[in-house]
């Protein structure tokens, strides 16, 4: 099962990680850059997420790459169970923190037309896309895991 594309310790399972950790990253970046994102609770809250999302990631994204630098197969059943526990908390956090977000942006933006900055609409915009860029990476890898511990 160590060639299952995505699984830990091969290059596709680096490369989910590394584009969880890079479009949480910008999704933050995009957040942080406005000027009044602490006004709405859910962009704080996904800030929150992502921060935690961005944590995991790098972490066995280093994992990964230590597996891959030795050579080390990373299929212990104990392990791939916190992969998947890890996975499912923070695929769930940035989904309900992406939905979140887009339904006030939607909201204050676009139905009530209270946007008179424009480039801080964006930016929120860009956020809740990048958000949701980085769930889709974390769903694949966490739905990748289940089936590596189903299988195990």
């Amino acid at each position: 099962m160590r060639d299952f594309p995505g699984s830990p310790g091969t290059v596709m399972g680096l490369i989910l990680r590394i584009l969880q950790f890079v479009f949480a990253a910008v999704s933050i970046a995009c957040m942080a850059s406005t000027a009044y994102f602490f006004k709405f609770t859910a962009f704080c809250y996904l800030i929150a997420s992502l921060g935690l999302q961005i944590t995991w990631s790098f972490v066995l994204a280093l994992i990964d790459a230590y597996a891959l630098v030795k050579n080390k197969a990373l299929q212990n059943s104990l392990l791939i169970s916190l992969f998947v526990v890890g996975d499912w908390i923070t695929a769930t956090l940035t989904l309900a923190a992406a939905s979140s977000s887009s339904g006030v942006a939607i909201l204050y933006f676009n139905d009530l037309n209270i946007c008179g900055f424009i480039g801080e609409c964006q930016k929120y915009q860009l956020s809740v896309a990048f958000a949701f860029l980085s769930w889709i990476t974390v769903a694949t890898s966490s739905l990748i895991m289940v089936w590596l511990l189903a299988s195990s």
